[in-house]
């Protein structure tokens, strides 16, 4: 028989809550929930039956009641987040008996163990409300949609939310070249090409570069160029239990892992200069985008090489023939954002180590710091 195991604890500094508790007498079911407890990273409280002790029961994030222990747990107060956890697959009175204790759920094992890991994972890490995750996207070459992705992140971090960046274009050549941190100690994205299942929260985070108060995920300098579509779902569902904002920089190409990129992110920003071959193009973007991700709006910029060289001049005020912003939402059938500023001097500043928004004053930092004003308002996922 199992002995019990104590583990009253309050949440940790870092947000991560006490483990789940378990009640059963099933040496075999114990030794599997303990196992798949410690996969989570989780550490339970085992007891018998009902805990004596004031709160055990009711403070308890997750309960996992065996099916032998049912009649030991029928009288404890209703509460959410109980499971009832069998091995019988054939057993239809299970069913009767979750009723009966006010179970959220019915779990048979093995079959239910991947979905138990996550759960549980779920309550040690503490996850509340997830990240507002926005996905820059560039209509064309050059649109400049890196140079936002990093604004809009360096903005948000100085802002005081909690914000990770995730560079999904391994042909881009880095986001912490951009943001000039490409010597920084941290992970990059090679070491969880082969991540399956979940990834943990805190450990990703607490694993990448920190640059200008935000954590980046990028590429190493390496031949690598391929993200297996099991390892973009884990990762960007990982950042995005941490709350705050994630911001992730797309190629123009959708393959099976930036489709699982795309299918976890709130709001899109298709950046697209207001010239016709880039907004033809553009078109084909959007439309291929748009079969996963419901939300996508555009964001009129410069020229070609705008977003590297300074935003340029759009809408035909330079004479170059460009469409207005609202015509070329309209030709795109989006809603429009808005225009990006011009901002002489990017590539200098960039070189002197000074990020894309990292001048709080500057124009492109203002669009970027009014978009984070406006979005918790208009996006229909989670906020900061």
């Amino acid at each position: 028989m199992a002995g019990v195991i104590a583990c009253d604890r309050p949440p940790s500094s870092d947000g991560r809550q006490g483990g789940p508790l378990i009640v059963t007498e099933d040496v075999e079911l114990l030794d599997d929930l303990l196992r798949l407890c410690a996969a989570a990273g989780a550490r339970p409280e085992v007891q018998h039956g009902v805990p004596e002790r004031r709160g055990g029961w009711d403070a308890a994030p997750l309960v996992l009641v065996g099916d032998d222990a049912v009649d030991r747990v029928r009288g404890a107060a209703r509460r959410r987040g109980v499971v009832l956890v069998g091995r019988d697959q054939d057993d239809s009175g299970v069913w009767r008996r979750a009723v009966e204790i006010g179970a959220d759920h019915v779990l048979v094992l093995p079959d239910g163990e991947r979905w138990l890991v996550d759960r549980i994972a779920d309550v040690a890490e503490g996850v509340g409300r997830p990240a507002l995750t926005v996905g820059v996207i560039g209509g064309s070459g050059g649109a400049g949609a890196s140079t936002l992705a990093c604004a809009l992140a360096v903005t948000a971090a100085r802002a005081g939310r909690r914000t990770m960046l995730v560079d999904a274009d391994p042909l881009g050549g880095g986001l912490d070249v951009l943001l000039g941190g490409e010597a920084a100690d941290g992970l990059r994205w090679p070491a969880f090409a082969q991540s399956r299942g979940r990834v943990g929260g805190g450990a990703l985070e607490e694993s990448l570069p920190e640059l200008h108060a935000l954590r980046v995920l990028s590429w190493d300098r390496g031949d690598s160029v391929v993200i297996p579509p099991e390892a973009m779902r884990a990762v960007i569902a990982a950042a995005r239990r941490r709350g705050g904002v994630v911001v992730v920089d797309l190629p123009r190409r959708v393959d099976e892992g930036v489709a699982e990129a795309l299918a976890q992110v709130d709001l899109g920003l298709l950046v697209v200069p207001a010239e016709l071959r880039a907004v033809a193009g553009a078109r084909r973007v959007a439309s291929a985008v748009g079969i996963v991700l419901r939300d996508l709006r555009v964001v009129v910029g410069g020229g070609p090489l705008g977003g590297f060289g300074g935003f340029g001049g759009f809408g035909g005020s330079d004479g170059s023939g460009g469409f207005e912003a609202e015509e070329v939402a309209r030709l795109l059938g989006l809603p429009l954002v808005g225009e990006l500023p011009r901002e002489g001097g990017l590539s200098a500043a960039q070189a002197k180590g000074m990020p894309p928004g990292g001048v709080a004053r500057g124009p492109l930092a203002r669009f970027c710091a009014g978009f984070w004003e406006r979005v918790p308002v208009d996006a229909t996922g989670g906020g900061s």
